[in-house]
Order: structure tokens, then sequence, then C-alpha cells
């Protein structure tokens, strides 16, 4: 169950992937386009994308069909998604930049609404299948090292072959090859297909034991009520706006990480492999810490602990080569001092985001508790549902940090000026520890503690046994 119910992040992972680290790379160093407008397009897909978190995540609620009220939508998603993921990396040539950034728009935007269909209620989904404390967070756990892993492996085949198989004449660094990217499109289109229906037909057998909805009519206003009540919980909104801030920082980082990678360490596409390797260990390191900082610490202390350490970690090797701590590129120290920074550092974020999720998912029956309703796709959507929208807040950040820096379009390595270079790094670094900062103090107002989950769910049962009474004497 847990296998393959987490696998089906690998498509969230690989699709996350793509936008987060190739998509601006390739269309204003590669394609030719500026590079804020391939920021303003996926911007407005972000838009676009978190309107339709709440809405799919209400309809998966209340949805009643013989396939239960998940399931219909996994179905559904994988096979547009896949395809409409393969033309975003195969664009027309010879159009005019307001013509790409068109075709940009509307396909990220058709993309990232039809992944919702799959990933929110794929989300809410996990939030059923168990309330046990411990084990709520394995299953979470899964899916995470399932997502990282998956997205990651694609970026590792890019670096590793694909990126030098792809070497021309013409195009020495396959890195600027647009072919590079139309051969990565239909590997990943392929991919999410296949993690989206393991997925779907792994938990299949499931449907059966899962909570059929209550009777209700679902509109616009009751979902809107509905997403009020979950905002009355404290504790929901220290989470929602710790992941907000996690979201704008996600966006800058990812969208900057090859960025740095190519122009301000000067790695090559081997290095870059080898960095992108690290990140495996990085997801066994995260999933490995998780259950035991909650055992040791209870799911608040721990998250607000790992979130620290990561937070003054992963711009530390950026500040080193800015104060001249660090020796110049090309010294072989320097390499791997970034790679053990970068695998432990991601792996703490791993664990920051398994803890947070978890914590999400135990607010489901406190809500129920209070409220009668379980609401598990609200609760999953309203969690994205800003993260999403200001994730392109992070992306158009991370663009003016290009802007600001002077980087330009299509630059190669050896063209961009020292002053660049160090400007970027100059820019990036405290405008992410503020962000990460934010995102650890939102973090600390949550309430709810293993004995408040394990009271809920006694209330629940008694509950239950009593409607069950009721119902016999009837």
């Amino acid at each position: 169950r847990a296998r393959s119910y987490g696998f089906g992040s690998v498509a969230y992972g690989v699709k996350d992937g793509g936008f987060n680290y190739f998509l601006v790379l390739f269309y204003s160093q590669v394609i030719g386009i500026e590079a804020w407008l391939a920021g303003a397009a996926v911007f407005m897909a972000l838009i676009v994308d978190a309107i339709s978190d709440p809405l799919v995540g209400y309809w998966s609620d209340n949805l009643k069909t013989r396939w239960g009220r998940r399931h219909p939508f996994i179905y559904a998603s994988a096979l547009p998604v896949a395809l409409s993921y393969f033309l975003l990396w195969t664009p027309p040539t010879g159009w005019p930049d307001w013509a790409l950034f068109l075709y940009l728009m509307l396909l990220a935007i058709s993309i990232r609404t039809l992944i919702t269909l799959f990933e929110t209620p794929s989300s809410a989904l996990g939030f059923e299948l168990s309330t046990d404390y411990h084990e709520r967070s394995s299953l979470i756990g899964t899916r995470y090292f399932f997502g990282w892993f998956g997205g990651n492996a694609m970026s590792v085949f890019m670096f590793l072959f694909l990126f030098r198989e792809m070497a021309t004449e013409e195009i020495p660094d396959g890195r600027f090859n647009p072919a590079s990217y139309e051969v990565y499109g239909c590997i990943a289109a392929a991919l999410i297909f296949i993690s989206v229906m393991v997925s779907g037909l792994g938990t299949h057998h499931k449907i059966k034991t899962l909570q059929a909805p209550k009777q209700v009519t679902p509109d616009i206003r009751t979902m809107l009520r509905e997403m009020k009540g979950a905002f009355n919980e404290r504790s929901f909104i220290s989470l929602f706006s710790g992941q907000l801030f996690g979201a704008i920082a996600t966006g800058l980082t990812s969208t900057l990480s090859f960025i740095f990678y190519i122009y301000f360490w000067e790695f090559s596409s081997l290095q870059t492999g080898i960095l992108l390797l690290s990140v495996f260990g990085s997801a066994i390191i995260g999933v490995t810490i998780a259950p035991i900082a909650i055992r040791l610490m209870g799911k608040k202390r721990a998250a607000i602990s790992i979130g620290i350490v990561s937070t003054l970690g992963y711009p530390m090797p950026i500040i080193l080569r800015l104060t001249g701590i660090l020796p110049d590129n090309g010294d072989p120290f320097v390499f791997w001092f970034v790679l053990l920074t970068v695998m432990i550092d991601v792996g703490l974020i791993i664990a920051f985001q398994i803890l947070t999720t978890s914590m999400m998912a135990d607010l489901v029956e406190q809500y129920e508790v209070r409220s009668g309703r379980r609401l598990e796709g609200i609760f999953a959507a309203s969690a994205t549902f800003v993260r999403k929208l200001v994730q392109g807040l992070g992306l158009m950040a991370a663009t003016v940090v290009l802007t600001l820096s002077g980087l330009k379009e299509g630059a190669k390595p050896s063209e961009v000026a020292p002053e660049s270079v160090f400007k970027l790094g100059l820019y990036y670094v405290p405008l992410l520890l503020l962000i990460w900062g934010l995102m650890v103090f939102a973090v600390s107002f949550y309430r709810l503690s293993r004995k408040d989950h394990e009271n809920n769910l006694e209330e629940l049962a008694r509950r239950k046994a009593a409607q069950a009474e009721k119902d016999a004497v009837i």
C-alpha cells in the first residue's frame, strides 16, 4: 500500500523538477526569450493552479462514485498531463517572443491544472489511509521519498547522460541544445503517466475501506464556508503561513539552483550530475530523520529544530565564497564541500516537509471533532492554495535577482563578468535567510500535540460507536 501510494508522487516530482530547475533555463537561455518573460508565463500558470486546488479538493471530498472519491480524478489526469508535458519541451521554432510566451503560459496552465486533478485527491487519500500519529508520518514520508527520488532521477539523467550525449560540434555544451529537452520531455511524460496509474491501481483495492462523503449539496458557497472553517483553526493558520513562506523560498532556490551551479560555481555537467546524485542520499536522510525526530521531540519541536538548522546551512557555501573564505573555483575542495552541504541540508528540508505535512494531516480529525465533517481534500488543497500562488513570487524574485546581477540571456559561463557573479550571491543570500526565517517562525505557533490527536481519535471513535448503537435501535 505505502509503496504504490508513494510511487504516485514521482509524477509530481518529475513535473516539479522540470518546472523548478529546467523551464526558465530552457526558455531563456536555450530558446532565447527574456528571463522575466518566461518567469511571468510560469507565474500566470501558478495563479490559475492555485485557484484550481480548492475546487478540486472540495470536489473530491464530495464525489460519490463506485470508485470512491479520489480515484476517478487520478485516472482521468494520467494521459492528458503526460501529453501536455511532452509538448511543453517541444516548442515551435521561429516564433516571436510574444507567441512563445503565450505557448509557454497556456501549456504551463494546462499541466499544472491537470497535475492538480491527480495531486490534490492523491494527497487527500494519504490523509485517509491512516490516522495513527506515527504511521501517518511514515506513509507521508514514503510519498516524499518517491517524489524527491523520481524528480531527481530525471535531473541526474539530464546532467550525467543526456546533456553529455547531446553535445555536438555546433553546440558543444548539451545544456544549450534544444534536442536535449525534447528527449527529456518524451521520457518524463512516459514516467508521469506510469507513476499516476501505478498509484491509482495500487490503492484501488482500498476504496471499499475509505469513508464515503456525507450528503451535502456541493456549491461554491459551501466550499468557501468550509475553507473558512479550516482557517478558524489556529494551528492550521500556523502551518498555512509556514508553507506559504516555504513556497516562496522554494520558487527562489529551485529557479536559481542550476544557475548557481553553472555561473557561480562553474561546475561541469558531470559535477552537476554528481550533485544531483547526492539528493538520493538526501531523500534517505530525510525519511530516516523525520520519524526519529518525532519520537524524540514530537512533530512541532522536531520541525522547528530541523527548520532552523536547514535555514542556516543551505546558503553557507555561498556566504563563505562571498567573504573570500572558500578557495577559487576549480579547487576540488569547493566541489566536495558544496556536495556535502547540499546533501545534508536537502535531507533536512525533506524531513521538515514530511513533518509539516503530517502535522497538517493531524488537523483533519481536529476539524472533524469540531464540525462533524471530514474534509481531507479541503485541508490538502487549502495547504497548497496560497503556497502555489506565492511560489510564483519566489520565481519572479529569482528573475529579479538575475536581472539585478546583470546576467544576460544565453550567456556562456566564460562570458559573465565577475561582478555579476558576486551580485548574484549578494542579492540571493539575505533574501533567502529572511524568507526561511519567517517560515520557521510561523510554524512555532502550531498547537496540536500527540496527546491532543489521540484525544480526537478517541472522541471520534466514541461518536461512531454511539451512532452505531442508535442505528441498531432504529
